[in-house]
Protein backbone atom coordinates (compact mmCIF):
# COMPACT_ATOMS: atom_id res chain seq x y z
CA UNK A 1 0.00 0.00 0.00
CA UNK A 2 2.79 2.43 1.05
CA UNK A 3 4.89 3.16 -1.72
CA UNK A 4 7.08 6.04 -1.29
CA UNK A 5 8.28 8.99 1.02
CA UNK A 6 9.12 12.16 0.16
CA UNK A 7 10.69 14.27 2.88
CA UNK A 8 9.91 18.58 3.07
CA UNK A 9 12.40 20.85 4.37
CA UNK A 10 11.84 24.00 5.24
CA UNK A 11 14.20 26.70 2.69
CA UNK A 12 15.42 29.99 3.85
CA UNK A 13 16.24 31.09 -0.35
CA UNK A 14 14.77 29.19 -3.10
CA UNK A 15 17.65 30.25 -5.52
CA UNK A 16 20.40 28.95 -2.78
CA UNK A 17 18.90 25.90 -2.83
CA UNK A 18 18.35 25.31 -6.50
CA UNK A 19 21.81 26.32 -6.87
CA UNK A 20 23.02 23.51 -4.18
CA UNK A 21 20.45 20.44 -5.05
CA UNK A 22 20.80 21.38 -8.62
CA UNK A 23 23.83 23.27 -9.42
CA UNK A 24 26.19 20.82 -7.16
CA UNK A 25 24.55 17.60 -6.25
CA UNK A 26 22.73 16.80 -9.99
CA UNK A 27 19.16 16.67 -9.26
CA UNK A 28 16.28 18.32 -11.80
CA UNK A 29 13.84 20.59 -10.65
CA UNK A 30 10.63 18.74 -11.92
CA UNK A 31 8.31 21.27 -9.77
CA UNK A 32 6.53 24.74 -11.31
CA UNK A 33 9.33 27.59 -11.18
CA UNK A 34 5.65 29.67 -11.04
CA UNK A 35 5.91 29.10 -7.18
CA UNK A 36 8.40 31.35 -5.35
CA UNK A 37 7.65 29.65 -1.88
CA UNK A 38 8.12 26.00 -3.33
CA UNK A 39 10.81 23.66 -4.92
CA UNK A 40 10.43 19.97 -5.88
CA UNK A 41 13.70 18.03 -6.95
CA UNK A 42 14.69 14.55 -8.24
CA UNK A 43 17.69 12.58 -8.61
CA UNK A 44 16.94 9.27 -9.98
CA UNK A 45 14.45 7.67 -7.89
CA UNK A 46 14.79 10.49 -4.84
CA UNK A 47 12.45 13.69 -4.92
CA UNK A 48 13.36 16.40 -1.98
CA UNK A 49 10.65 19.12 -1.92
CA UNK A 50 11.20 22.31 -0.01
CA UNK A 51 8.51 25.46 1.42
CA UNK A 52 10.02 28.95 2.00
CA UNK A 53 11.26 29.02 5.80
CA UNK A 54 12.70 32.70 5.63
CA UNK A 55 12.90 32.77 9.28
CA UNK A 56 14.67 29.58 9.55
CA UNK A 57 17.32 29.77 12.28
CA UNK A 58 20.24 27.20 10.64
CA UNK A 59 21.74 26.65 13.78
CA UNK A 60 18.85 25.13 15.34
CA UNK A 61 17.59 23.48 12.35
CA UNK A 62 17.47 19.33 13.06
CA UNK A 63 16.12 18.56 9.48
CA UNK A 64 17.87 15.53 8.12
CA UNK A 65 17.35 13.12 5.44
CA UNK A 66 18.45 9.51 5.30
CA UNK A 67 19.58 8.44 1.48
CA UNK A 68 20.17 5.08 0.25
CA UNK A 69 22.54 4.36 -2.58
CA UNK A 70 23.90 1.31 -4.32
CA UNK A 71 27.28 2.73 -5.57
CA UNK A 72 28.30 4.34 -2.33
CA UNK A 73 31.84 4.20 -3.72
CA UNK A 74 30.82 6.08 -7.02
CA UNK A 75 28.60 8.44 -5.08
CA UNK A 76 31.49 9.39 -2.57
CA UNK A 77 34.52 9.70 -5.52
CA UNK A 78 31.63 12.33 -7.49
CA UNK A 79 31.01 14.63 -4.18
CA UNK A 80 34.93 14.70 -3.99
CA UNK A 81 35.46 15.33 -8.20
CA UNK A 82 32.77 17.92 -8.21
CA UNK A 83 34.08 19.89 -4.43
CA UNK A 84 30.66 19.14 -2.88
CA UNK A 85 31.68 19.94 0.39
CA UNK A 86 31.49 16.70 2.81
CA UNK A 87 30.59 17.46 6.55
CA UNK A 88 33.65 17.88 8.59
CA UNK A 89 32.63 14.90 10.54
CA UNK A 90 30.91 13.05 7.84
CA UNK A 91 33.50 11.51 5.72
CA UNK A 92 32.82 7.32 4.00
CA UNK A 93 33.44 5.56 6.59
CA UNK A 94 32.00 1.79 7.44
CA UNK A 95 29.81 2.25 11.27
CA UNK A 96 30.49 -0.51 13.59
CA UNK A 97 26.66 -1.98 12.98
CA UNK A 98 27.68 -2.50 9.24
CA UNK A 99 26.70 0.07 7.50
CA UNK A 100 28.55 2.24 4.95
CA UNK A 101 27.88 6.26 4.78
CA UNK A 102 28.70 9.97 4.58
CA UNK A 103 27.17 13.29 5.39
CA UNK A 104 26.51 16.48 3.99
CA UNK A 105 25.12 19.92 5.27
CA UNK A 106 22.99 21.51 2.74
CA UNK A 107 22.81 25.78 2.70
CA UNK A 108 20.12 25.28 4.90
CA UNK A 109 21.71 23.03 7.61
CA UNK A 110 19.81 20.20 6.85
CA UNK A 111 22.16 16.89 7.33
CA UNK A 112 22.14 14.48 4.18
CA UNK A 113 23.33 11.21 5.66
CA UNK A 114 24.42 9.21 2.54
CA UNK A 115 24.65 5.44 2.99
CA UNK A 116 24.65 1.69 1.90
CA UNK A 117 23.90 -1.50 4.08
CA UNK A 118 26.80 -3.39 2.94
CA UNK A 119 30.10 -3.11 4.01
CA UNK A 120 32.53 -5.52 3.06
CA UNK A 121 35.71 -6.23 5.59
CA UNK A 122 38.25 -5.73 3.16
CA UNK A 123 36.74 -1.77 3.15
CA UNK A 124 39.18 0.88 3.29
CA UNK A 125 36.73 3.25 5.10
CA UNK A 126 35.82 0.33 7.93
CA UNK A 127 35.56 2.06 11.36
CA UNK A 128 38.47 -0.65 13.28
CA UNK A 129 39.58 -0.13 16.59
CA UNK A 130 42.60 -1.67 17.45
Amino acid sequence: MLLEIHPKLPMRNKVVTEQYYIGQLGFTDIGSASFDDYLIVRKDNIEIHFFSHKNLDVLTNDGQVYIRTNNIDELYQQMIDNQVAIHPNGNLVCKPWGQKEFALLDPDHHFIDIWTSFCNVECKYCFKTK
